[in-house]
C-alpha cells in the first residue's frame, strides 16, 4: 500500500496529498479510503485519537485534503470554510482555449443518476469558477483555477461546457486520457484557523510537469 502523503500535521489539522483514483471516504462499498487511511494512522499514535472530515475531492482528482482532529474545529471549518478558504487547482485542458483567463458561472443541478450539469434557467447551486492560462501546446492548455464555491465538479462541468473538457474525464466527455487520470490536481490550499493563515501545496504530479511552463508557479492568485 502507497505511503501516506502527509504535507502537514499539528495537534488540531493533518494536511495530504490525495493520490488519483481513490475515493476520500466511503461509498458504502471501498474501505480502503483516504478518511480511513488517515484515521488509522492517527489511532497508530494513540488509540483514542479521531479525525473528521472537513471537505472532499473527487475519486478522481489528486491534491490537497485538509482533516480536523476535533469535531469542534471541523465543524467550525464547514461553517465557515468559503470564508476561510483558497483553493487553487492545476487543470490540463483538452483542445487550446482562445481565452488568457476567465470567469465562469453557473447554476449546477444534479441527475438522479448523480451527473452534474448547468441549468439554463438559473436554478440550482451558484457556482463560479476563475481560471488563468499557465500554457498552451498544440493540443491542450494547462490552467490554474481559482474556485471561488465549492460545487460538486464545478470544475470539470464549466469547462466541459466551454467545449475544452479536462483531460481523462470521460464523465465530462474528454475523448483523450494522456496521464491514464483525470488532468485535475488540487494544488494550494489557503487557509485561516485560529486567526492564524496556512498556506499548503501540493506538489504538482510529474506527469503533469510536461504540460507547465518550467517557473511553475511564481504567483497564485489569478
Amino acid at each position: 500500500m502507497e505511503k501516506l502523503d502527509i504535507i502537514f500535521e499539528n495537534k488540531e489539522i493533518i494536511v495530504v496529498n490525495k493520490p488519483p483514483k481513490m475515493l476520500t471516504i466511503s461509498d458504502g462499498k471501498t474501505t480502503n479510503t483516504l478518511y480511513s487511511r488517515v484515521r488509522d494512522y492517527v489511532k497508530k499514535q494513540h488509540k483514542s485519537n479521531k479525525v473528521f472530515i472537513v471537505h472532499r475531492l473527487d475519486k478522481d482528482t489528486s491534491g490537497v485534503i485538509l482533516f480536523a482532529k476535533n469535531e469542534r474545529l471541523k465543524q467550525e471549518l464547514q461553517n465557515n470554510w468559503h470564508n476561510l478558504t483558497k483553493r487553487y487547482y492545476i487543470g490540463i485542458l483538452e483542445g487550446v482555449l482562445p481565452e488568457d483567463n476567465g470567469l465562469i458561472k453557473e447554476y449546477l443541478k444534479e441527475t438522479k443518476t448523480h451527473l452534474v450539469y448547468a441549468s439554463k434557467n438559473k436554478k440550482g447551486d451558484y457556482a463560479e469558477t476563475k481560471y488563468q492560462v499557465l500554457t498552451k501546446t498544440k493540443h491542450n492548455t494547462s490552467i490554474l483555477i481559482e474556485i471561488m464555491t465549492g460545487r460538486k465538479n464545478q470544475i470539470r462541468v464549466g469547462f466541459h461546457n466551454l467545449g475544452y473538457p479536462i483531460i481523462g474525464d470521460k464523465k465530462y466527455h474528454s475523448t483523450t486520457n494522456p496521464l491514464n487520470r483525470l488532468g485535475l490536481h488540487a494544488y494550494i490550499l489557503k487557509i485561516t484557523i485560529n486567526n492564524k493563515e496556512y498556506e499548503f501545496v501540493a506538489p504538482i504530479p510529474k506527469d503533469f510537469k510536461k504540460y507547465l511552463p518550467p517557473d511553475i508557479i511564481k504567483e497564485t492568485s489569478c
